[in-house]
């Protein structure tokens, strides 16, 4: 496989750098709203109205026929983005942003090995290997000393 673009890199470290701040801006938001569901609504319709003048501008809307081969599994993405945002307006500022994103990073590194390891969602095979499964336990590692302080 050829060696990714440095841009091509740099997309996922930045995305990953702004989730931390997200989950804060949604606590927030939860604050002054009263509300971690209303917080996570208003963050998912700015988001969503962001993307439709995006779709709208590149004339990238899907056919109808396209939405009616859908299955239940490709809709159920924003169901878990939905949750995300959620959890992370409740949970990140009870925990704290670093405690918070070791835990997405161990929940995230850990369903990546499983989809890796199966080929599922789309995702080429992998298969785990000790290394894969070491590197894991080393983030659990640091979980329990972020946890201790």
């Amino acid at each position: 496989m050829p060696a990714p673009v440095w841009w091509l890199l740099c997309l996922p470290f930045i995305a990953g750098a702004f989730l931390p701040l997200q989950a804060g801006i949604n606590g927030q938001l939860a604050k002054q709203v009263s509300s971690v569901l209303a917080a996570a609504l208003i963050s998912f319709l700015v988001g969503s109205l962001a993307l439709l003048l995006l779709v709208l501008a590149q004339r990238e809307a899907p056919s109808l026929n396209a939405l009616k081969g859908l299955t239940w599994w490709h809709w159920s993405g924003g169901l878990l983005g939905a949750f995300f945002i959620t959890t992370a307006a409740f949970a990140g500022p009870r925990i704290g942003a670093l405690l918070f994103m070791s835990l997405v990073l161990a929940g995230q590194l850990g369903m990546a090995l499983a989809l890796d390891h199966f080929g599922w969602a789309g995702f080429r095979e992998a298969p785990v290997s000790v290394g894969k499964v070491a590197g894991l336990l080393l983030i659990v590692a640091g979980i329990w000393l972020i946890r201790r302080g």
